[in-house]
């Protein structure tokens, strides 16, 4: 029987079958920029999951990050998730060994396609829904506008992409379940030790960060007081954790959620 991932997370059941469970390879994931395999995982007797599995070999080396280091940056991601008690990324685990070697291993989320987070609309579309990006002309020279959902969720998504420095975050890599929770996928470049945040997800860029962010706040806070947690750290470079830390602490002076930086592109390409 295959069950819904998203009803096991939680469970150390969980936990252990992404980690050290038998991989049966579902397929290759197409358009994905590396080697990602969809694969079952049995978390109980007579019932199976979905999930995602990047191993090391499978990624195309890149000009501005160590090579070997994405899936290990998935991981890190998903643990500063948990420490800020945001919840947002989905359970992502290191596999020591897998059908193609040593990567990460993250559940599957079976996506509500019908639901829509970022989108391109005609310019000039009521926006008292939406926190508005920027504007472009389409293919016939029409004006549109990038736009998120004004969502609490991805407030939560847009803190941590400023905390890790999410330097891809796409349409795409926010995904909605069938409880109408809201997942940030595809970390493999965060944590650089260079600005670079890019995301789609700019809406709040220069305001205060609200009360209703108390809590990860009040532990980021507590980070720079008592050190990083080693969940994270472990699988970073000693000049980027000294980077997470400054950010982590530019960030908590300022108040407010970065704005772009003008040394580097503010939006992937791209968006979705």
């Amino acid at each position: 029987m295959i069950s819904s991932a998203t009803k096991w997370i939680g469970s150390d059941a969980l936990v252990q079958a992404l980690s050290n469970g038998e991989l049966e390879v579902e397929g290759l994931l197409a358009g994905a920029s590396n080697g990602t395999l969809r694969c079952f995982v049995e978390v109980a007797p007579d019932c199976r999951v979905r999930c995602v599995y990047k191993p090391v070999a499978g990624e195309r080396p890149l000009w501005d990050f160590p090579e070997g280091t994405l899936s290990m940056r998935e991981v890190a991601s998903y643990e500063m998730s948990q420490s800020l008690g945001l919840g947002v990324v989905p359970p992502t685990v290191w596999r020591t060994a897998g059908p193609a070697g040593p990567g990460m291993c993250q559940v599957w989320i079976d996506e509500i396609a019908d639901v829509q987070l970022v989108a391109v609309i005609t310019g000039g579309e009521d926006l008292s829904d939406w926190h508005h990006v920027f504007d472009g002309t389409d293919e016939s020279g029409a004006v549109v506008s990038l736009v998120h959902a004004k969502d609490s969720a991805l407030q939560k998504i847009a803190l941590l992409d400023s905390v890790i420095n999410n330097a891809d975050r796409k349409g795409g890599h926010l995904l909605v379940d069938e409880d109408q929770r809201v997942w940030a996928i595809d970390h493999g470049v965060s944590f650089s030790a260079e600005d670079k945040l890019r995301t789609v997800l700019w809406g709040w860029a220069g305001e205060s960060i609200p009360d209703g962010l108390r809590e990860p706040v009040t532990r980021l806070q507590a980070m720079l007081d008592n050190g990083l947690p080693e969940s994270v750290t472990r699988w970073l470079a000693k000049d980027e954790v000294v980077a997470l830390e400054n950010r982590i602490d530019q960030l908590l002076v300022a108040g407010i959620f970065p704005l772009p930086s003008p040394g580097w592109p503010a939006i992937p390409w791209p968006v979705f």
